[in-house]
């Protein structure tokens, strides 16, 4: 069995694959503060609740945009896993052809998803990905990146809010059952659920629009991405919250025999 690991900066999401079928996942906070120790015991106590045994796991890979955590990440895996795990890096076989000034400013997390979105749903394809920030990015039908935009996450917004904002308070990041709102939370849940509904809508016209191609399939990721997908699903052809897991384990079986 192959373990795959995805940390981001909000949440870490472990996945396992029995072949191409994933068999069991978690998400953790991604905190910076934890020891190598910890790191490596919490991973082991996530088998003690599910059918999967730590004993199966063969290979490791993982895929970061967090370097601070990366040290007790690595080294907690190989100190309680006893396995070396392949790191998605510059060099590793994707399929994907990066077409940008600098293709190692391009996060990892976004590869990932671009590798699982070309490979299960075909190109050309838009990958909403809603995590701290809420990125498009977009590949072609041959496997080239073409463009990709960044936005402020839903949870980032919301915390500006009640951060920025004295007498705002925290609220759950759901849609209201109306536009027509006649309190403080329920306001605000408006302004930032039916905001990113149109952003989304708007952006995905745009890069329709100048990629002539109006029937691009946009696939929707992330945590949050979720909260939008149920209240406008229209915008998107499909949700799929663990495309990243999938995506680890592509890359993996691209890059398993050059160890």
């Amino acid at each position: 069995m192959l373990l795959v690991i995805d940390v981001g900066n909000t949440n870490m999401v472990f996945g396992v694959f029995d072949g191409e079928k994933l068999v069991a996942n978690w998400r953790l906070s991604t905190q910076s503060g934890r020891t190598s120790d910890e790191t490596g015991l919490l991973i082991r106590n996530l088998f003690e609740y599910s059918e999967v045994s730590v004993n199966e796991i063969e290979a490791i890979i993982v895929s970061s945009v967090v370097p601070n955590v990366m040290y007790s990440t690595l080294n907690g895996i190989k100190k309680f896993l006893k396995k070396d795990p392949i790191v998605v890096r510059a060099g590793l076989k994707t399929g994907i052809n990066l077409r940008m000034e600098n293709p190692k400013e391009m996060g990892t997390d976004r590869i990932v998803n671009l590798v699982a979105a070309h490979e299960i749903y075909g190109g050309p394809a838009i990958v909403v990905d809603y995590s701290t920030a809420t990125t498009f990015d977009v590949v072609s039908e041959t496997g080239e990146f073409l463009t990709g935009i960044t936005a402020p996450g839903l949870q980032t917004c919301a915390d500006a809010l009640y951060q920025k904002a004295a007498n705002l308070p925290k609220f759950e990041i759901v849609s209201p059952d109306s536009i027509i709102t006649k309190n403080t939370i329920e306001s605000m849940q408006a302004g930032l659920v039916v905001g990113h509904i149109g952003e989304a809508k708007y952006i995905i016209e745009k890069i329709r629009e100048h990629f002539k191609c109006p029937n691009m399939k946009v696939i929707a990721t992330g945590g949050l991405g979720k909260v939008i997908y149920e209240e406008k699903k229209g915008i998107f052809d499909v949700y799929d919250p663990v495309l990243a897991l999938h995506g680890l384990r592509l890359i993996y079986e691209k890059n398993k025999n050059r160890r």
